[in-house]
């Protein structure tokens, strides 16, 4: 949802000590192994100015690429890695485990390629579960978990706002049918189209009843959940409570303090209130903030040639259907809690907690394109929408026997393509090594493309390639 910033001025926001000084070793306490979590409560009214963000993201980059440890409440002895938080029957035989977690003690362990905040190699590789049954498994067999590879964060910022005009507007198309449904006394359909993408149909009845059956590519309440590649989660800040927990043991106070589970140290590791819902703003901040992966200014004439006209080949096959070069968006402004976070984070106005940066204050954030609407241009070569990816000949995705929220084993989002030259290798499992292979690999609603691409000669798939290799993330 849009924030409006006239809304914001004089807002009482509470953030982490500020200072518009440059911040020193001493100023830094989460670098501390004895002790991250005391930090002063500074409060600020109004957006934060462009000073107090970049100190801000300087923090949550100390914590992100922190190496936590047992005095910072690494292990869960007696919780699993689930979402929601559930006791296990028994304690821990390890600590740290390939399979059930902990699989890390710092966020930058796996998201590192090619630069922190980046992809991850197959040795990465995490295995996702539900948490509540299969906790005290040690197998790597498919029936208890899927195993996924890690992806690059850059530019998530971006995609969250994306995400959430999307939300919106599709809300909007909604609610209008319901109301000319009943005022008209008839069946009222809408399309269910934003930014170019179409999210099938609905119809409204004037008894309010609401037939959703032709909705594709989303789930049913027509929330864009943009991040995991099965798009099952809401926001950043989501995304960053459930990976410390799940990948190091690391317990937000927001999801697993006193407030939900009625004890300040659920996993009994004897760490309590292990992270404050400041320091996940701060890795919040830090990670929305990333600049957007870019495009490769090639020197070399032959592959500038064959990259342009690979361009024109990808769009005429179809590539582009679902791999979007650019989605609009409306405000550069974000605001953390969003209003599309659930319970289990903080959500705006709680504990008067609310922080809000305008990203047209970064640098990189100036030098996006804009169309003739004042919309910035994101160029994520995607567009937010699930498809399923398998078929009865081509099913290289299908490995996975788990059906994570629902949403069903053979469907994945459209994975953005910006930065796919710096983040081999491919596919959800990492087990891809060429750009060539997984194309090849895409099946289901994909299969007319990827049939496309195979009946071309070998000069056209190169150009593809050519130009898929000057999607990088800047070193």
């Amino acid at each position: 949802m849009l924030v409006n910033p006239a809304l914001k001025i004089g807002m009482m926001i509470l953030v982490i000590g500020f200072s518009s000084k440059p911040s020193s070793a001493s100023d830094k306490p989460w670098l501390n192994d004895e002790n991250h979590t005391q930090q002063d409560i500074f409060i600020s009214n109004g957006i934060l100015s462009e000073n107090e963000l970049r100190d801000f993201t300087q923090r949550g980059f100390g914590l992100f690429t922190k190496k936590f440890t047992t005095r910072d409440g690494v292990g869960r002895p007696m919780a699993t890695q689930a979402i929601i938080p559930t006791k296990r029957k028994q304690p821990a035989v390890n600590m740290f485990s390939r399979i059930t977690g902990l699989d890390a003690n710092s966020c930058a362990s796996c998201h590192n390629e090619p630069i922190i905040g980046g992809a991850g190699n197959f040795s990465t590789n995490v295995f996702v579960s539900e948490g509540f049954t299969s906790q005290g498994s040690d197998s790597t067999d498919p029936q208890f978990s899927n195993e996924r590879n890690t992806n690059h964060l850059m530019g998530v910022g971006l995609v969250e706002l994306l995400a959430r005009e999307m939300t919106l507007e599709l809300h909007t198309i909604r609610s209008k049918a319901i109301r000319d449904a009943k005022k008209y006394s008839r069946a009222e359909p809408a399309v269910l189209i934003t930014k170019g993408v179409r999210f099938g149909t609905l119809t409204a009845y004037p008894d309010g009843l609401v037939d959703i059956s032709r909705i594709v590519g989303i789930d049913d309440d027509l929330v864009i959940r943009p991040f995991s590649q099965k798009g099952v989660i809401t926001s950043i800040r989501q995304f960053t409570i459930n990976a410390l927990n799940s990948h190091s043991g690391i317990q937000a106070t927001e999801r697993f303090g006193v407030r939900w589970t009625g004890n300040s140290d659920f996993d009994e590791d004897g760490a309590a209130s292990e992270f404050s819902p400041n320091e996940i703003s701060a890795l919040v901040a830090w990670q929305a903030t990333l600049p957007p992966p870019t495009r490769l200014n090639v020197s070399n004439i032959r592959w500038r040639a064959a990259a342009s006209q690979g361009e024109i080949k990808f769009n005429s096959i179809g590539c582009s259907s679902c791999h979007q070069k650019y989605l609009p968006l409306d405000s550069l402004m974000f605001s953390d809690p969003g209003q599309m976070d659930v319970a289990g984070t903080i959500r705006p106005g709680e504990n008067g907690s609310e922080l809000v940066y305008n990203l047209e204050l970064l640098e990189w954030a100036k030098k996006l394109p804009k169309n003739e609407l004042g919309q910035t241009l994101v160029p994520l070569f995607g567009d937010l929408k699930r498809y399923n990816m398998v078929d009865a000949e081509v099913s290289i995705f299908g490995n996975e026997l788990i059906s994570q929220r629902f949403v069903e084993r053979g469907v994945f989002m459209t994975a953005e393509l910006w930065g796919i030259a710096s983040t081999a290798p491919y596919g959800h499992r990492g087990d891809i090594t060429t750009l060539d292979e997984v194309i090849k690999a895409h099946g289901g609603e994909s299969r007319n493309s990827r049939d496309n691409y195979v009946a071309l000669s070998n000069g056209e798939r190169d150009s593809i390639i050519a130009f898929l290799k000057t999607l990088v993330i800047e070193e």
